[in-house]
């Protein structure tokens, strides 16, 4: 019987791509703090985070194989986490306007069965349209961003300010799936 799989995220749009695949999974958040270390690269970042909820929730499990998650917006080197309120969305949403941003999405399969893990990064250039004071508050009003690294969501209204992206487009909504196929694959886990 094969092992179930786990995803260790209680985010919505990484629930709604992993349901793409059809494999049947649960859903268990990690309980972990995400502080970047002092020094520490965006991509490092969300390397050690990923890896660090899998091993989180996998601390609760045997004999599963525990898919983890981890995304950051970046720009001048700084990280865009989640905004703490509609003030600091539009702080973030002002450093993004008319510019180039990167998106890091970092996954992590731990197969608990095999006593493996598998990891990748994934990375995405986005650039934004120009937006006016008035654009960017309506925008906070319109959609909830509290939740929403960088402070947008390019599956929403955001897509209307976006102008183009190099790179995978469901690493921006917080799962690429390419990168999660091939690590599953890796893993032995398909259907």
């Amino acid at each position: 019987m094969k092992a179930p799989l786990i995803l260790a995220s209680q985010s919505p749009r990484r629930k709604e791509l992993l349901g793409i695949l059809g494999i049947p999974f649960e859903v268990i958040p990690a309980e972990i703090a995400e502080i970047p270390l002092a020094g520490e690269l965006p991509e490092q970042f969300v390397v050690r985070a990923a890896h660090e909820k899998g091993i989180e929730v996998a601390s609760r499990l045997s004999n599963s194989v525990v898919l983890s998650a981890d995304t950051v917006v970046t720009i001048d080197g700084l990280i865009l986490g989640k905004p703490a309120d509609e003030n600091d969305a539009a702080r973030m949403l002002h450093q993004l306007s008319g510019r180039q941003h990167r998106v890091y999405t970092a996954v992590c399969i731990i197969d608990q069965p095999n006593a493996k893990v598998f990891q990748g990064l994934e990375s995405t250039a986005v650039w934004f349209n120009s937006m006016t004071d008035s654009q960017i508050e309506d925008y906070v009003r319109r959609e909830h961003l509290l939740d929403k690294a960088g402070a947008y969501a390019i599956q929403g209204f955001a897509s209307v300010y976006i102008a183009k992206i190099e790179g995978n487009y469901s690493n921006v909504m917080g799962l690429p799936m390419p990168l999660v196929y091939q690590l599953l694959g890796r893993a032995n886990f398909y259907l």
